[in-house]
């Protein structure tokens, strides 16, 4: 990351979208795409969850659902080194499938994921903020906790406006937080008294009761691993474009499984798989398995530390989804797909002003609407991530399977990066996406449903089908790009990108 530039000088190093070049080395690339997952938010809130359906065998479905995310992140490698842009899925699906089916699974359901997150991020970073600043009753109040997630988001919208610079300095210390707080409670858990030496067997899928628990085990671990291909969108204004977001891409998907398969053992050899007290499989302690945990393990101000970095983890993954929405939305603009505005550039900052505002407001507006409709609303929301996450991400390991097609037979290297590991991550997601759909098709999964239907299947099938519908009504204010855009993305951009008044 570069120190010595000061966020009030004018961006240097532009390229053709006016974003400021060589801004982040792979250390920083690594930092926000491992901030981007909110590592310990999200070992918190699903720990529990599959702990509950898969037992003692937990370990082994965040490894199983590691696989998938691994194979799609050699995906992003290889054609991030094709075609950098910052507009990654967008551009990678346009070049192979079209239009359409760019703008719509590389544009739409990526954005909308990332918005419905931000919702659930903003609120539990307020719940968690209230309690640790001795507000706790006002955590349990709806508005209390939407005002100060609204004020969360706006101050993490100002930083993100500020510069991927200083957004990556602050991931620095806001990860480290992360990651030793995690360390802490893991060497602690493993040392207690009465702690259960770790076993083998934990990682052994063979410990599964059945193909359904086994799968929707596996579906639930790919929240935890999501995010990280935010990093990939901030690629040209990295050093080394082609290579080092790709890199980063790859060593911060393998931290993410070492740190997680650490704090589930330790978790699981300190509380066991129990349904009463802190057994893991107690539902009491599903939602937040840290905050049930963190108490008796370290006590007193070190627990305190764990609830922290909760929050923080909430905090800086909604800076990095900021980052990365905007500079996708700068792509889409820039070759014809949005509004000339989401391409302007700020001339102090360097950063898409405009698109950051646009995601952190529409952020603050879903999270209110999805309160006052009804807290359970909210909660089937963020399930519904999980059918969006499999599909973008099996169409792009599709797509990168495709587009190197001609090539594989060039060396085994390429027959195994480009063609047979991304094909089998992308059929992997898409069996993922189909299986999770028919599952949320049940009026009893989740907590919502209407006229019979699951409400997570409402709100995962359903955003994709109005993003088609959306996609057709761009088709005719972008003519454009709808006819071009297969080959526009990797010429010049369309529009001409120019700096924010």
């Amino acid at each position: 990351m570069t120190i010595g530039t000061r966020l009030d000088d004018p961006p240097t190093g532009t390229g053709g979208k006016g974003l400021r070049r060589d801004s982040v080395g792979l250390l920083g690339a690594v930092a926000l795409g491992l901030s981007s997952v909110a590592p310990t938010y999200s070992i918190a809130v699903t720990l529990g969850l599959v702990t509950v359906v898969s037992g003692t065998t937990a370990p082994s479905a965040l490894l199983l659902g590691f696989v998938p995310i691994l194979l799609t992140a050699f995906a992003f490698r290889e054609l991030n080194r094709e075609m950098p842009d910052c507009g990654t899925t967008f551009v990678w699906t346009t070049r192979v499938f079209g239009p359409f089916a760019g703008w719509v699974s590389g544009g739409w359901v990526v954005q909308f994921a990332t918005v419905l997150a931000m919702t659930a991020l903003a609120q539990v970073g307020a719940a968690h903020l209230l309690d640790l600043v001795g507000a706790g009753p006002l955590a349990d109040s709806p508005l209390a906790v939407t005002v100060t997630a609204v004020l969360l988001l706006a101050g993490a919208t100002l930083l993100a406006r500020r510069g991927l610079q200083l957004a990556a300095a602050v991931q620095y210390a806001l990860l480290g937080l992360q990651l030793l707080a995690l360390a802490a409670f893991g060497v602690a858990a493993l040392g207690a008294d009465g702690a259960a030496a770790p076993s083998l067997s934990w990682l052994d899928p063979r410990g599964f009761d059945g193909f359904g628990p086994f799968a929707e085990a596996v579906v639930l671990c790919l929240y935890i691993y999501w995010g990280w291909d935010a990093l990939i969108t901030a690629n040209e204004e990295t050093r080394d474009s082609a290579r080092t977001p790709g890199r980063a891409a790859v060593i911060s998907t393998l931290v993410l499984l070492a740190t997680y398969l650490f704090t589930a053992f330790a978790a699981i050899s300190y509380a066991g798989t129990g349904t009463a007290g802190l057994g893991l499989g107690n539902p009491d302690n599903a939602a937040d398995v840290l905050a049930g945990l963190a108490p008796s393990v370290l006590g007193g101000a070190a627990a305190e530390v764990v609830r922290l970095a909760v929050c923080v983890s909430a905090v800086a993954a909604l800076l990095t989804c900021l980052v990365g929405s905007s500079r996708a939305t700068l792509s889409m603009a820039g070759h014809g797909a949005l509004p000339a505005r989401f391409a302007r550039i700020h001339p102090r900052h360097g950063t898409p002003a405009f698109g950051t505002a646009v995601f952190g407001v529409l952020a603050a507006v879903l999270l209110t609407v999805l309160t006052a409709v009804s807290a359970d609303f909210l909660g089937d929301a963020v399930l519904s991530i999980g059918l969006l996450i499999a599909f973008y991400y099996g169409v792009t390991g599709l797509a990168c399977a495709w587009y190197f097609r001609r090539r594989l037979h060039r060396s085994a290297r390429d027959l195994l990066l480009c063609g047979v590991l991304p094909l089998a991550g992308g059929l992997m997601m898409i069996a993922a996406f189909v299986r999770t759909a028919a599952d949320t098709y049940d009026p009893g999964y989740g907590t919502t449903s209407v006229g019979g239907v699951g409400g997570v299947f409402l709100l995962g099938i359903g955003s994709i089908v109005l993003g088609a519908l959306a996609a057709a009504a761009a088709r005719l204010r972008f003519p454009r790009f709808f006819r071009d855009g297969r080959t526009a993305v990797v010429a010049a951009p369309v529009t001409d990108p120019a700096p924010e008044d």
